[in-house]
């Protein structure tokens, strides 16, 4: 302290309060950095030695606070790597340039939450790509060398998979990556139910095998409780609770595990776990029509999340917010909301999915509301970003209704029903939740009604209220097919109509896509034949004029 406060006293040093004004920082002037530079080049051996203590140092800092980050006490520890961030990046420098393997590799994966809870995860992908790039071949399988490869490997999977497009993701490499990743892990014990290593589902991203993932978060959960502590068993938890939700008879299975979150949040103290179950349980109340109680959690996430500087969730809970808005019907609140989000989003960048969630919801705020140009210019918006990413099958399908509406608004209910059913029987192929497929099936009904098809708009709209489960449509949904069942009853009659109904709730999704493409297709053999019909009619009265003249 002596020595560093008599350079300070020279100005060769700088001293300054630190971020959080607790402690000082110091620093040199660049021209003094220059020399001190040039004079520490004069002596190699000297300066590997001081960079070899500064590494060693900060590998202590980072795998000191590496478990820390993920408990109670994690606000004053993200500060501090924060804070030291130049001085763990200078190591990490000094680690790939000296090949110093295992130091390397432990600094990358000490730090590999941080960048992903913090927004650091593109230059963690190129950190841990540059740290494995110095292991000349593959550890002998088993040894503890070994797994901190694999385990950093795993970690640059987890790194990329997040963000990008399909079409970038999916190479030939990154897939046998995947493949080789999925073996090793998928074996169980400690090592794949520590962090990165019980994330190995998700390289299903590189490979798009949804299937399996859903299967994987089952082993993975298993392979945790036994051998796993509370951070890793709940976040492979929180993965599958996600997954219940979106896929077709998920949302039955999911309050169990929910619960258990909620428990396991609680110990561990963990803001962004705690961030994670109150958006789950937000998804769920929203999926069963309780809007109120949706948006609660999701303001609860979005305090969690902003707490914690988890950046990258705080769009999407802004959003969600907006969501639960818009299904209770303040659509002037949603369309507010969104704004925000949209300004939250660009504030961070490179936020492919809120780009195409929020304008997805953007559109139908637009949509109810009467303005059919903004919706279309918001919905071909948001279909251009979900080129940019690996997205889940219910954005395409909520796309892909607002497509098939303003279509039908724009061209008339037949060529709405045109787009209206592959997206429906692409939504089904995906596995994707009642709710929305329910949502798609009621713009079907909608759609097949104003076409003259009402058995089979009954039918569809019968099956939709089934799929619910008695929880309620929201009120753009109700408003939308409100109206029909009396329509409908004036067509056919009480009877008829009360027969349709009955063989409607007892329909599959996938029958009712069946129904939907069928429909669509007599209905465009139909409007064929009466084009054909038209034609000759109009060749014939024109030979008649000619040669009545």
């Amino acid at each position: 302290l002596d020595l560093l406060g008599s350079l300070v006293d020279k100005s060769l040093v700088v001293a300054a309060p630190g971020p959080d004004g607790t402690e000082m920082r110091y620093r040199l002037l660049e021209t003094i950095r220059e020399y001190a530079a040039e004079r520490a080049a004069a002596h190699p051996a000297d300066r590997r030695a001081a960079a070899d203590r500064h590494a060693a140092h900060f590998l202590a800092l980072a795998e000191e606070a590496e478990p820390l980050l993920r408990g109670a006490a994690q606000l004053p520890w993200i500060r501090r790597i924060e804070t030291e961030l130049d001085n763990l990046r200078a190591a990490l420098l000094h680690t790939v340039h000296s090949a110093a393997v295992e130091t390397g590799q432990r600094l990358a994966l000490a730090l590999g939450w941080f960048w992903w809870l913090r927004n650091y995860r593109t230059e963690g992908a190129e950190w841990s790509a540059r740290v494995l790039e110095t292991s000349s071949a593959e550890p002998p399988e088993g040894t503890p060398a070994y797994w901190r490869f694999m385990r950093l490997r795993m970690m640059h999977v987890f790194l990329i998979a997040d963000g990008n497009a399909p079409k970038d993701l999916r190479t030939p490499q990154n897939i046998a990556l995947a493949e080789r990743m999925r073996q090793i892990f998928r074996a169980g014990g400690p090592e794949t139910a520590r962090f990165p290593g019980m994330l190995w589902p998700m390289t299903n991203l590189l490979t798009g095998n949804s299937i399996d993932f859903r299967d994987g978060l089952d082993e993975t959960v298993d392979n945790c409780r036994s051998h796993g502590q509370d951070w890793e068993l709940g976040v492979s938890l929180m993965l599958r609770t996600h997954v219940g939700i979106d896929i077709t008879g998920g949302l039955s299975t999911v309050d169990a595990d929910l619960a258990e979150l909620h428990e396991i949040a609680d110990r561990v103290g963990d803001r962004w776990t705690r961030s994670q179950v109150a958006s789950a349980a937000g998804e769920v109340a929203l999926s069963r029509g309780r809007y109120d109680w949706a948006r609660s959690e999701y303001e609860e996430c979005l305090r969690l999340a902003r707490e914690v500087g988890a950046h990258m969730e705080t769009p999407f809970a802004i959003a969600r917010i907006a969501e639960s808005a818009f299904c209770s019907g303040d659509f002037a609140g949603a369309e507010q909301l969104l704004a925000e989000a949209a300004r939250e989003a660009e504030r961070y960048g490179g936020m492919h999915e809120i780009q195409v969630y929020g304008g997805m919801l953007t559109a139908l705020v637009a949509l109810v509301q009467g303005d059919l140009g903004r919706a279309r210019t918001e919905c071909e918006l948001a279909r251009a970003a979900a080129g940019n990413m690996s997205g889940p099958p219910q954005l395409a399908a909520g796309l892909g209704n607002i497509d098939a509406v303003l279509t039908g608004r724009e061209q008339g209910p037949q060529a709405g029903l045109t787009k209206l059913a592959p997206a429906l029987a692409t939504a089904v192929a995906a596995h994707c939740a009642e709710r929305v497929l329910a949502s798609l099936t009621d713009t079907a009904a909608v759609l097949l009604s104003a076409s003259g098809r009402t058995a089979e708009a009954v039918r569809a709209l019968a099956a939709a209220t089934a799929w619910r489960a008695g929880h309620p449509r929201s009120v753009p949904e109700q408003a939308a097919v409100g109206g029909l069942p009396a329509a409908a009853r004036a067509v056919l009659g009480a009877d008829r109509y009360t027969a349709e109904e009955a063989a409607g709730a007892e329909l599959s999704p996938a029958e009712v896509a069946t129904l939907v493409t069928q429909a669509t297709q007599a209905t465009q053999a139909t409007q064929a034949t009466q084009a054909t019909q038209a034609t000759q009619v109009t060749e014939a009265t024109q030979a008649t004029r000619i040669t009545g003249n």
